[in-house]
């Protein structure tokens, strides 16, 4: 009972926060999994690679709840966002058989790094201008949202290709989905207004997480029971996530997700020297 409990908490909270602010929620739920799991035995069965294929697979259905909610009240462009898949894509398959290699300690290594640089690439992501060096007529994107304003940025084919391949390396590698850097790099490089960039990497993080969830389970990465109980969470975590958007300013939870992270990440490296 206590295992359900912990799952059902662990998959709602990440969903929440993971729709609200466009992350996704891996980025939680992986190292909370590890810490649960290999460190403290409260949940059997977990290695790193399993916590991350795992994470993977619940992803899908939380990118695919929040991408739903957000169709429908346009904030997704599903024409000029299709363009960060073909870098998206491969990477992230790439990235889930490159888990393999990971034991308990360079995780917590690679991964506290990792989640130092996300937390300060959202602490800087609003006071970062965006970039203008990439507007080109022939590079010119137009979307309308939901409320008939017509938005116009920048998408090039190239710098879109590499910057998303390498991105999906690191969704399959560590099962976090690619919303936390899919979404400032929407913002300060390809300059999309917030509300879209938030909806459209969430339907990154639909398709870049069943890439990556292939990759996963034919390796065997995934703890299936566990699965089910995190996937029905995060399912009503990300309905919930996306309401609240709406209702809500992100920067609070942004911030107290950057702490969050950030303490987390220097924990983390800690463990990995011990």
């Amino acid at each position: 009972m206590l295992t359900i409990i912990l799952l059902v908490l662990i998959g709602g909270l990440s969903a929440i926060i993971g729709s609200l602010v466009g992350i996704g929620g891996g980025i939680i739920i992986v190292p909370i999994l590890v810490f649960l799991g290999v460190e403290n035995d409260l949940l059997h069965g977990i290695t790193p690679q399993i916590a991350i294929g795992t994470s993977s697979v619940i992803l899908i259905v939380t990118g695919l709840s929040s991408t739903m909610g957000y169709l429908k009240t346009k904030q997704v462009d599903v024409k000029n966002g299709s363009i960060f898949l073909f870098g998206l894509l491969p990477g992230s398959l790439i990235g889930s058989i490159l888990s393999r290699y990971l034991t308990l300690e360079s995780f917590n290594l690679y991964f506290g790094i990792f989640l130092i640089i996300v937390a300060i690439i959202l602490m800087i992501r609003n006071k970062i201008k965006p970039l203008k060096i990439f507007e080109k007529p022939k590079y010119e994107r137009t979307y309308v949202d939901g409320h008939g304003k017509t938005h116009h940025y920048h998408v090039p084919p190239v710098v879109a290709f590499i910057a998303t391949l390498f991105i999906g390396v690191l969704t399959g590698l560590f099962g976090i989905g690619g919303g936390a850097l899919m979404t400032p790099l929407m913002l300060i490089v390809f300059r999309f207004p917030p509300h879209v960039a938030v909806g459209t990497s969430m339907m990154m993080i639909f398709f870049s997480s069943l890439m990556s969830s292939a990759g996963h389970i034919v390796q065997g990465h995934v703890a299936w029971l566990y699965a089910i109980i995190l996937i029905i969470a995060s399912y009503i975590g990300a309905k919930i996530g996306v309401k609240v958007n709406q209702s809500v300013k992100s920067d609070t939870v942004v911030t107290l997700l950057r702490t969050v992270m950030l303490a987390m990440g220097v924990y983390l490296i800690i463990k990995s020297f011990l």
